[in-house]
């Protein structure tokens, strides 16, 4: 039997971890993006290291991450979406990579959605 796994990240989980990490003004997007997909990729090292679901929070910020704090607000989003595949699947994709890579793709978008939800 083959498992055809979605490798791109679901819109909803890349809209939830998006949002909730603000980007400043100082950040550029490399950088941004970069930190996000630092973010997803700790969520699914969590995962293969077999970390309860309930846990991985506190296990992240515990090994003091590189990235700024207010990233961090994207890891229980995370969590859930990687939590929810098998980790037979997450061992054959670099989840953190393909999460820079749509990140850097879809800024544009994701800014004008950004401004759009902080007018309303």
């Amino acid at each position: 039997m083959i498992r055809i796994l979605p490798v791109a990240t679901p819109v909803a989980a890349i809209l939830a971890a998006l949002l909730a990490a603000p980007s400043y003004a100082a950040e550029s997007k490399e950088e941004s993006c970069r930190y996000q997909g630092q973010v997803m990729a700790a969520v699914q090292q969590a995962r293969m290291d077999r970390v309860r679901q309930e846990k991985v929070e506190q296990t992240i910020l515990a090994d003091n991450p590189d990235w700024p704090e207010q990233y961090s607000k994207a890891i229980p989003q995370l969590t859930a979406h990687v939590y929810s595949m098998k980790r037979r699947d997450l061992r054959k994709v670099d989840l953190g990579a393909t999460f820079e890579e749509q990140c850097l793709e879809n800024w544009d978008q994701i800014q004008a959605m950004k401004k759009q939800l902080q007018s309303n």
